[in-house]
């Protein structure tokens, strides 16, 4: 029989993991030590897996951080860590239950006494402490956590929080300082990177994609481009801009694109089967761009472009009639329009532009990774375009060399990776164990700094249309019928009072939607196709 819980307020047993506990390594008996190796290295492995878990959720939950949560137990039955594993979830959408509920719930009674690896320190704001209270309630004992939260007016509350309910809590680099844990530290940074870069900078984590030939053009003197890359290389593509809050482009780009008739870009990640679908930006000075492109159907997706104050006024408005929303600056250039998309609350950005663009964003400190798609082809052409315009560097010592360089094979291609910045530490701000302030005394909460979680909880922990819980409402007959969230409800009912069989059978399509977003998403996108559908939805008293 598994052991039971420490009773709640129990003080938590001493760190018997910690590094710290030991003076010196040949103080410890050679089993003793042995044995603590090899829980370190057990932790560490666990820790990984559950950065791997966080990173399935990467793209469908932003703006929330990636929550991988991985609850395991040893099996003395058998040596294999794999079956250690009892339960583990991820936050797969927003207003979807947290990881720590969906790995406790799959976990069941193997829970009371087991670990549980977090990834990231599970958001405790605005009163919704399910993420500590599933763990708590499970009855897990010991809790390993890769990172305190990042934002500062989160960071350390759920820790103190399992503390008090009696819950060993081990945190990395502080409780386990071990080498086995660079590697798993590692994880749980990279899997959290556009949170980290958003915090420390105030720009979202901007990624800078191309793909060249091995002479390094990226399309032809000509200006076509399709296709440098192999089909798998293109897929790849797709799997990144799932992963994006927004995909930019210059309007250049466009240009080429659409008047050379080579291709029309869409810019979505159709190939992505469940993938959310990122804005598209289009950054035009001038706003010389077609007035016919795929890019203007918002069905597809919401486009947005950029341009400077009083350009071409006659088609920002033919433009905005078609749905899409143009921003002015007064100067247009990458640090504005990233300060503007940090203040819609966007995560991670796609770079899909030219070299022009590429330099100019490099230049401005906005571009954090590179993912550099290698063709075993040449083009040639002493005016083909290279992915990266002029730098103003003459020598090659003043090259920006890239950081944690990765190397794969996509097929015939070659794809690298790596970053121009390293990955913000932020641990010289982490609190001490015994600082337990409710609200952090530096931060105001109408900072705009501070990322509001707005699909789930409103500030004064209220109920809202994207909570996790399911609510008891009439459905299209007027049967009470027990709804995932209210959002599934109010997309549904849009479409209710219309007799019509497609109206019927989008509101079922709303009804089994997994999550609150999706059930959004597939309201809004038949709202603009079929606004004839559309009827007038109940309201919630």
């Amino acid at each position: 029989m598994p052991p039971s819980p420490r009773p709640l307020g129990v003080a938590p047993a001493p760190a018997s993991y910690s590094l710290n506990l030991f003076p010196r390594r040949r103080c410890l008996p050679a089993r003793h030590a042995v044995s603590m190796a090899a829980s370190h290295a057990h932790d560490a492995h666990f820790l990984r897996r559950a950065a791997d878990v966080a990173d399935r959720s990467a793209g469908l939950a932003s703006p929330h951080p990636n929550f991988g949560c991985v609850i395991a137990r040893p099996q003395l039955e058998t040596d294999d860590v794999e079956a250690w594993v009892v339960g583990e979830g991820y936050l797969y959408s927003q207003g979807t239950p947290c990881a720590e509920l969906l790995a406790a719930e799959e976990a069941g009674e193997h829970a009371r006494g087991a670990t549980a690896y977090l990834n990231l320190e599970p958001d405790d704001c605005y009163g919704n402490s399910t993420a500590v209270s599933s763990l708590v309630q499970a009855g897990v004992t010991r809790v390993v956590v890769g990172l305190r939260h990042p934002l500062k007016h989160l960071r350390g509350k759920a820790i103190q929080l399992l503390r008090h309910q009696g819950i060993q809590v081990d945190v990395v680099g502080e409780d386990l300082q071990s080498k086995l844990f660079k590697e798993a530290l590692g994880s749980c940074l990279i899997v959290n990177a556009p949170l980290l870069y958003r915090a420390a900078f105030h720009v979202p984590f901007s990624v800078l994609k191309y793909a060249m030939t091995a002479d390094g053009k990226i399309a032809a003197s000509t200006g076509h481009a399709s296709w440098v890359s192999g089909k798998a290389s293109r897929g790849r593509v797709f799997e990144l801009r799932g992963r994006s809050d927004a995909i930019i482009v210059g309007g250049n780009t466009v240009r080429l694109d659409t008047f050379t008739c080579v291709v029309d870009p869409r810019l979505t990640a159709r190939h992505v089967k469940g993938g959310h679908v990122p804005v598209r930006i289009v950054m035009s000075q001038s706003f010389n761009l077609p007035e016919e492109a795929n890019l203007w159907n918002v069905h597809d997706a919401y486009t947005i472009v950029a341009t400077q104050r009083g350009a071409r006024r006659d088609l920002q408005k033919k433009l905005a009639m078609k749905g899409v929303e143009v921003v002015e600056f007064e100067m247009l250039n990458p640090r504005d329009v990233m300060s503007y998309c940090y203040d819609r609350g966007y995560l991670s950005v796609l770079w899909e532009c030219g070299g022009t663009l590429a330099a100019s964003a490099i230049s401005a400190r906005v571009i954090h990774k590179v993912y550099a798609f290698f063709a075993p082809k040449i083009i040639g052409g002493v005016n083909a375009p290279t992915p990266v315009g002029e730098l103003g560097m003459k020598q090659m010592t003043q090259a920006i060399d890239l950081i944690d360089v990765s190397y794969e094979q996509v097929d015939r291609d070659m794809l690298m990776s790596g970053f121009l910045q390293p990955i913000p530490d932020l641990s010289p701000v982490i609190p001490s164990v015994d600082e337990i302030p409710s609200v952090d005394p530096e931060v105001s909460p109408y900072e705009t700094n501070i990322i509001s979680f707005y699909k789930t909880w409103d500030t004064f922990g209220a109920f809202a249309n994207f909570s996790p819980h399911p609510i008891s409402l009439p459905d299209e007959n007027g049967d009470c019928f027990t709804w995932p969230t209210v959002e599934h409800y109010y997309q549904a009912h849009k479409f209710v009072s219309v007799d019509n069989p497609q109206a019927r059978d989008i509101v079922q399509e709303i009804k089994q939607a997994r999550s609150p977003e999706e059930a959004a998403r597939i309201g809004r996108t038949r709202q603009r196709e079929l606004p004839e559908l559309i009827g007038s939805p109940r309201k919630l008293m």
